[in-house]
């Protein structure tokens, strides 16, 4: 017995040595691989426009894609096939302010309409509401599968979209950064008809108000048999759902993260890459919290600078409008705060998640004093959302259907509408209720979804979906920051 294990054990050594010596075989033919030049910097030979040919020209050194809608397709030349299945490619894009545009792979020529075979990635740094439809996806999302909402590279400046393709495992960078690693499921989901195959690759003229700049496009060519062990993430009906709001334009974004409790950001990163929702990462300010003047805003925003999210203030307390500048304040993509730090009936400041500080001897007055506060806040301090809406101290959670009346909804909401506050719905405390949620979307009200996670577990916005399907929630009810230019004077209201 003891000569068959050591024969066992010298077999799978062998075999795992096998493995290894394959994926670094692979690797190195990967990186012997010649890249491909698709672009001879002059002409559009071995490229063919499809509905509006006039769309794309060559203007030094570039292809311009700038006109009625139009796909160019690479059809290859007597050398280079025009199929690929895996592959490395790149470009250098330039974008105009308010264009929309993309590259596909695994596509195929067709003579009009929009690509149905293969997959995009979008280009689109700026693009305003066009036609009554404010297009979320932003320059290097992979359109309606994993997308990114935070513009992540500038108008009128050269940068470089990178594409690869390993079996079923789609990666997509924006100047070297990862924006998407994406494993196709085994499955169709979603009603997505869309899968990996193979096919060729191909530029978007997408309207003519879009000007759009490609140059040093480049492809390599990687083995059909690469061993990728990559696995998707598990398609259940969460990710199901996930996928086809994503579809359907709907901003799958947690405004409301916190890197805290041994998250890290790249564990967050991580996150958003598995599930497809983007995150904004709030930092608490305020006096007692880890930020309290002008100097810890800058510090954070620095750690956080060229992360694919966006970055918030978590404003704590009645008294942080006073710590901080407008200056400060506005380098934020937003600010949020709650009511769930207030004075109580007695003056004294209180903690409603610190069931020693809250004293209720009345539950209306307690009621009637709360939404007091939620309005004072609403109307006098500087922020864009409201968040973690309608808590309630654990002493009279349970008769939150109760004591949260049309009436009190309605002075909330009312003061948010006024102050154009979009509101929270948060999946960590499951508030606000779909009656809440209900009066505020027919008062017009914007709304964000939001986690506040304690700890590394970010869940997947299950209560925000729940809410979604149940209020009828559209990316029109949704709230996104403004650019920068185009911010509201939020620190009116700052001294």
């Amino acid at each position: 017995m003891h000569m068959l294990m050591l024969q066992l054990n010298k077999f799978f050594s062998l075999v795992g040595l096998c493995g290894v010596l394959a994926c670094l075989n692979q690797a190195i033919a990967a990186e012997d691989s010649p890249w491909i030049p698709l672009f001879d910097g002059q002409s559009l030979q071995n490229w063919k426009a499809s509905e509006n040919p006039q769309t794309f020209r060559v203007v030094d050194g570039a292809i311009i894609a700038h006109g009625p809608r139009a796909h160019l397709f690479y059809i290859g030349d007597p050398n280079h096939s025009a199929d690929f299945k895996n592959f490395e490619f790149e470009a250098e894009v330039l974008s105009k302010p308010g264009a929309n545009s993309g590259i596909f792979f695994h596509t195929a020529f067709q003579n009009k309409g929009w690509p149905e075979q293969g997959f995009e990635v979008q280009i689109n740094n700026s693009q305003p509401e066009h036609d009554g439809y404010l297009e979320m996806k932003k320059t290097g999302s992979l359109y309606g599968v994993r997308n990114i909402y935070k513009p992540m590279a500038p108008d009128n400046q050269w940068f470089t979209l990178q594409i690869s393709v390993r079996n079923q495992r789609i990666q997509v960078r924006l100047n070297n950064a990862l924006l998407v690693d994406y494993v196709e499921p085994p499955m169709q989901g979603a009603g997505r008809s869309q899968r990996l195959s193979s096919g060729t690759f191909a530029l978007q003229g997408h309207d003519p108000e879009s000007q759009v700049r490609f140059r040093n496009l480049r492809v390599k060519r990687l083995p059909d048999d690469l061993d990728d062990s990559a696995q998707p993430a598990p398609f259940d009906d969460v990710a199901r759902d996930l996928l086809k709001l994503g579809g359907d334009n709907f901003p799958l974004i947690d405004f409301h993260t916190h890197v805290k409790g041994g998250l890290t950001l790249e564990e967050t990163l991580d996150h958003m890459r598995l599930t497809g929702i983007n995150h904004g990462i709030a930092v608490n300010g305020g006096v007692g919290f880890p930020i309290t003047n002008n100097a810890g805003i800058e510090a954070f925003r620095q750690s956080m600078l060229g992360a694919p999210c966006y970055i918030a203030l978590q404003a704590e307390g009645r008294e942080w409008p006073s710590l901080f500048s407008r200056e400060a304040i506005a380098k934020f993509d937003y600010v949020f705060t709650d009511a769930m730090t207030i004075s109580d009936h007695r003056g004294q400041r209180t903690r409603l998640w610190i069931p020693e500080e809250v004293i209720i001897p009345d539950k209306q007055i307690f009621m009637d004093h709360l939404v007091s506060n939620i309005v004072q806040i609403l109307d006098t301090e500087p922020i864009d959302i409201y968040v973690n809406p309608t808590y309630l101290p654990e002493v009279i959670a349970a008769e939150y259907h109760a004591l949260w009346t049309p009436e009190r909804m309605d002075r909330v909401i009312a003061a948010a509408v006024r102050n154009g506050v979009a509101v929270e719905i948060n999946s960590r405390f499951r508030i606000p209720s779909a009656a809440f949620i209900k009066r505020a979307k027919a008062a017009n009200v914007k709304f964000t979804l939001g986690t506040n996670n304690a700890d590394r577990d970010l869940g997947r916005l299950e209560y925000s979906l729940q809410m979604i399907r149940e209020c009828g929630l559209t990316w029109k009810d949704m709230w996104m920051p403004k650019p920068d230019g185009q911010k509201p004077v939020q620190a009116r209201r700052i001294p």
